[in-house]
């Protein structure tokens, strides 16, 4: 009777024990699976923060402005390198765009075109249209044959319209399907406000676009290497054609006539100019300041009050460029 109850009360305590220990484990598993973002991970290693640990961004630049008023009714004031808004007035409102159009054909044709040492014959049929409208033109004769990149750098910097049809009718077999081609490219850059109805800049009621969209446009041409070297040229010279037998020097119309290229901290690089009555003065330029880039983008400056100030986007870039700085905050 002793010997039994001797080895009765450790056979319960061995019992209790093992009922004890798989508490323990379960207890354990419990523990584990409350915690998943810790599962699997190294030892030593830390979770991810969460959005109120992770450490806050820097604070926005701090942009100053000091010009008050621009001849230009509409402005985008852009930084290239991020696409910082430092002015804006009006820049979602459509205006006409007039030769600033000529941006788009440039840039649809310098992708349209495996060898820009290709050459081109300029028809008779592109010039009486042409000269009827009052279009700007490079200078170029018809029947001339010249290399795309020539008339590349004729629609840029002089803005010769006969340039850009020529280009229009040689990679689209006219300029109303080159114009497909170019609203395609708005809509793939997101130009939401933006519809072209001729290559040239001609004014059409709808033919249309935005600063917005020409900002989006331009930072985009730049990128192109060769876009952006016509887009900065000051001069370029053609050698002998079969129309001119001591070839053709193109000027930037921008960098050609702006007053300097100095501005307060670094230098205007270079532009497109835009005129039509309707459009009044347009301009896309590209400056460098304090180690960046910027983008302006001005419609419709008009001169009808004072006929003596004649290049007035001209003058707004100047002002803005000269009006501004901006100061990143590490």
């Amino acid at each position: 009777m002793d010997f039994d109850k001797t080895h009765t009360l450790p056979m319960r305590l061995r019992a209790a024990l093992a009922a004890l220990l798989i508490a323990a484990v379960a207890l354990s598993s419990a523990s584990c699976s409350s915690t998943p973002a810790s599962a699997g991970m190294p030892s030593g290693a830390a979770p991810a923060q969460t959005s109120s640990e992770q450490v806050s961004s820097a604070p926005p630049p701090t942009i100053t402005v000091t010009f008050t008023d621009l001849n230009s009714d509409y402005a985008l004031l852009t930084r290239l390198s991020d696409g910082l808004v430092v002015y804006e007035q009006q820049a979602d409102e459509q205006a006409y765009p007039a030769s600033l159009t000529k941006m788009m054909t440039a840039i649809v044709a310098i992708e349209s075109i495996d060898d820009l040492e290709t050459e081109i014959t300029l028809s008779s049929d592109i010039f009486p249209p042409l000269r009827e409208a009052s279009a700007s033109l490079a200078g170029f004769s018809a029947g001339e044959t010249l290399t795309a990149l020539d008339l590349l750098y004729g629609a840029l910097l002089p803005s010769g319209a006969e340039c850009c049809v020529g280009l229009a009718e040689y990679i689209s077999g006219s300029e109303e399907a080159f114009v497909e081609k170019m609203n395609a490219k708005a809509a793939e850059l997101g130009m939401t406000g933006t519809h072209f109805v001729n290559a040239t800049g001609l004014h059409d009621d709808a033919h249309y676009s935005t600063a917005r969209d020409l900002t989006k446009l331009l930072s985009y041409a730049l990128e192109n290497d060769t876009f952006r070297t016509i887009f900065t040229t000051r001069r370029y010279s053609i050698p002998p054609t079969n129309k001119h037998k001591n070839g053709v020097t193109l000027y930037s119309s921008t960098l050609q006539n702006i007053e300097t290229t100095v501005i307060d901290g670094g230098t205007l690089l270079g532009g497109k100019t835009g005129y039509t009555k309707k459009a009044g003065q347009c301009l896309a330029s590209l400056a460098e300041k304090d180690g960046e880039e910027y983008i302006l983008i001005t419609f419709h400056a008009q001169n009808d009050e004072d006929e003596e100030r004649g290049a007035l986007h001209l003058e707004d870039a100047l002002t803005v460029f000269n009006g501004f700085t901006v100061e990143d905050h590490d």
